[in-house]
């Protein structure tokens, strides 16, 4: 089972959309949603057992509505 599928992500806490569990270039993890472009702070890791840790604070802040919103002129 791929890290991405051991999580189950709330809605978007702004929009409602469906959000998305994303590894960034091998380096940290976060969740967009893939609606509005909210997400969370990414988790940076360094090691096999670092990674599934990274991707499971991601998920976590993201459940509890800790999401970031850009906005106008960001």
């Amino acid at each position: 089972m791929e890290i991405h599928e051991q999580f189950e992500l709330q809605d978007c806490p702004y929009c409602g959309g469906a959000a998305l569990l994303e590894e960034e270039g091998n380096w940290c993890w976060y969740v967009m949603c893939m609606d509005c472009g909210a997400q969370t702070a990414a988790f940076e890791f360094r090691s096999p057992a670092e990674r599934l840790q990274a991707a499971a604070h991601a998920a976590h802040l993201w459940n509890i509505g800790k999401v970031m919103r850009g906005g106008m002129g960001d």
